[in-house]
């Protein structure tokens, strides 16, 4: 059957025309999808019942099932969400004060292959479609309560959404819409590894969303054995393109950088890093690492994240320590997998 949440897919308005439905009943379901978080076409009550049948007949809302939900103790919830082709993608919801945000996924996998990320292990299977990444937004929108509502969006989850450009903007689309989910442009971020075309491309086609690049290492040395995608981009390209979309988009931009210790944490590493950064207007995400079970790494020292910090304050750099959150249920940045215990 056709994926009801799929934004590319206008079969929905041309079917409910070819039936004989008058056009709003197309925004009546939107409604019933994305406020009234409807779990049924039998929940949309103010659709003749007749309808309601025939579109159970010909449309699916869901194309997950749920595999498993876990939840951390600051109210972190993660969900295993599997499709009917055997494949699984683990997204996020994350609660911190008023703010609701969600981190979902773009891909079954990753292939960037960064050293100390669990997401590319195995490599990547398949781009998801626009409908699937909206259907996680809709599964973690349904475990708020009724009176709470989605405050961000990062797109940071499984996969390099630049790789996925033509299902991550219409799902997007969606996510700001009116009669979509409704959130701001303004709070929803898209990460990328670094992909200097796809940067671009990203600037013609919109550049409304805030750019979180993630460097992870102040040279390209480091950098090639960290984020072996490098090798082909170089840091000076990377950041060209972080440049030009930021005039582009005239937003802030965000780098990111997740601190491994003994690794790329040395106050040599944070001079270099002020050096290479100096001059953007851009704030600096420092990222203490999540464990991985099965990789080397290791989380730096409280001394270590300080000194970092210092140095490169001190050399006139915004910059935000990234709080912890959901790492217990590995769900933290740089855990997600595509099973509940493992690859």
């Amino acid at each position: 059957m056709k994926h009801v949440l799929d934004p590319e897919n206008h079969d929905l308005d041309k079917w409910l025309s070819d039936h004989g439905q008058p056009a709003f009943r197309g925004r009546q379901i939107r409604k019933w999808l994305f406020e009234k978080r409807a779990r049924d076409f039998h929940d949309m009550t103010d659709l003749p019942l007749p309808l309601r049948e025939q579109l159970k007949g010909d449309f699916s809302i869901w194309t997950t099932r749920i595999a498993d939900r876990s939840q951390a103790g600051d109210g972190t919830e993660k969900l295993l969400l599997d499709f009917v082709d055997g494949r699984s993608v683990e997204c996020v919801l994350l609660r911190d004060g008023q703010r609701r945000s969600i981190c979902v996924s773009t891909q079954v996998g990753c292939a960037m292959g960064c050293d100390f990320c669990a997401s590319g292990l195995g490599g990547v299977e398949r781009n998801l479609t626009a409908g699937e990444i909206v259907e996680q937004m809709l599964r973690l929108q349904q475990l708020l309560p009724n009176d709470e509502r989605l405050s961000h969006i990062v797109v940071m989850g499984m996969g390099e959404p630049l790789a996925n450009l033509d299902a991550v903007l219409p799902a997007l689309q969606d996510a700001s819409s009116k009669d979509g989910l409704g959130i701001s442009v303004r709070r929803i971020t898209i990460s990328t590894v670094g992909l200097p075309a796809a940067i671009d491309r990203l600037a013609k086609r919109d550049s409304r969303y805030h750019l979180a690049v993630s460097l992870h290492a102040p040279n390209d040395t480091l950098r090639n054995r960290l984020v072996p995608i490098n090798k082909k981009t170089g840091l000076t390209k990377t950041l060209a393109a972080a440049d030009r979309y930021f005039e582009t988009s005239g937003r802030r931009l965000t780098f990111e950088y997740v601190l491994l210790a003994g690794v790329n944490d040395q106050p040599e590493h944070a001079h270099e890093l002020a050096a290479l950064l100096r001059g953007r207007t851009a704030l600096l995400n420092v990222i203490p690492y999540n464990r991985v079970t099965g990789l080397r790494y290791q989380t730096p020292t409280p001394a270590a994240q300080r000194r970092f910090r210092e140095i490169l304050e001190q050399a006139g750099l915004a910059v935000k320590i990234r709080q912890r959150k959901g790492d217990r249920i590995s769900a933290a940045c740089g855990q997600l997998r595509r099973s509940a215990h493992g690859v």
